[in-house]
């Protein structure tokens, strides 16, 4: 399934059809999905499937896809820059 035949995560801020096809890597094809997901851990997933370290934006933006589809209200993707480099900060240390 593509972004473009059932996913309906695009209709997230922040989540365009790139950043959905990273879900889509991971099977992540629906909004309803992400709820109660750990954003970190969808991250190393998309990582891993590409076989590579994503952009840390990426983070951001997974972090923000999930807190909406919690029914938190959306948030530019930046917005959540500060909490992943704390978060970052504390595996590294």
């Amino acid at each position: 399934m593509t972004s473009q035949d059932g996913s309906d995560l695009t209709r997230l801020a922040n989540v365009g059809r790139s950043v959905a096809g990273h879900f889509e890597t991971i099977g992540i094809t629906r909004i309803a999905q992400l709820v109660d997901q750990d954003p970190v851990e969808l991250y190393e997933r998309m990582s891993a499937a590409a076989g590579r370290r994503h952009d840390p934006c990426l983070l951001d933006t997974v972090m923000s896809a999930v807190d909406q589809a919690e029914g938190r209200p959306a948030r530019p993707w930046w917005h959540y820059t500060p909490e992943r480099r704390r978060l970052q900060a504390r595996q590294e240390g």
